[in-house]
């Protein structure tokens, strides 16, 4: 039940920079696409080459955390 909440949640932050956790990742980059089982997110970067997608079930995440542009 919580699951659809947090997943619905994450669906009116697409396009953000978040960092993600799971039990054995932190993943930094934009949340790209949400589903009810999967969250997308494209790790932007700083150099040459192309951006990594990274497919990460919702039941895996620990805590999703929005950071504040400086």
């Amino acid at each position: 039940m919580f699951e659809a909440t947090f997943a619905a949640e994450l669906g009116n932050r697409i396009g953000t920079r978040v960092e993600v956790a799971t039990d054995n990742n932190l993943i930094e980059g934009i949340l790209s696409t949400v589903t009810a089982e999967l969250a997308l997110v494209i790790d932007v970067t700083s150099g040459y080459g192309d951006n990594v997608k990274l497919y990460i079930s919702v039941d895996a995440i620990n805590f999703v955390r929005f950071p504040v542009a400086a």
